[in-house]
């Protein structure tokens, strides 16, 4: 087993490791992390179409408006539908799910940082060496994706 195969099957475990640790530190409501992707995105705009979002998420439109659609009965997103052609819709994150979204990263940031510093001082270096490197291997991965293919 390589460190890569090794990295691969652990980002998984500790991505559902994360989120219970998050919902339980707030007693946060049981938000699938689909939702919680949806409202970061929608995060400081004044209204993406479903397109935009599904190109930004690198999902299908299908997947997208089931998404939004049960997120708006939830309360999560605001979709506004266009007068002229009631297909087109605008979709704004409530105020509702904005308080979450920043109640979800505080819990999170403190459950992360209860559990970082039970590390001993060399694997909390290691992990500040790979945090920066992060986001440039989800480009990475990413790249040979298309916007809005179903992954």
């Amino acid at each position: 087993m390589t460190i890569i195969g090794e990295f691969g099957r652990q980002v998984g475990p500790l991505r559902r490791a994360l989120l219970r640790a998050t919902r339980a530190a707030d007693g946060l409501p049981d938000l699938p992390e689909a939702h919680i992707e949806v409202l970061r995105v929608l995060t400081g705009q004044d209204g993406l179409s479903t397109v935009e979002v599904a190109e930004r998420l690198r999902l299908a439109r299908p997947t997208v408006s089931n998404l939004l659609g049960a997120m708006e009965r939830g309360g999560l997103v605001e979709l506004i539908r266009d007068g002229a052609d009631r297909r087109r819709v605008t979709i704004k994150i409530s105020a509702y799910a904005a308080d979450l979204l920043i109640r979800y990263d505080a819990a999170c940031e403190h459950a992360l940082a209860e559990a970082v510093a039970r590390l001993g001082a060399d694997d909390r270096a290691a992990l500040e060496r790979i945090v920066p490197v992060l986001p440039q291997l989800t480009e990475l991965l990413c790249d040979p994706c298309e916007p809005g293919s179903a992954r």
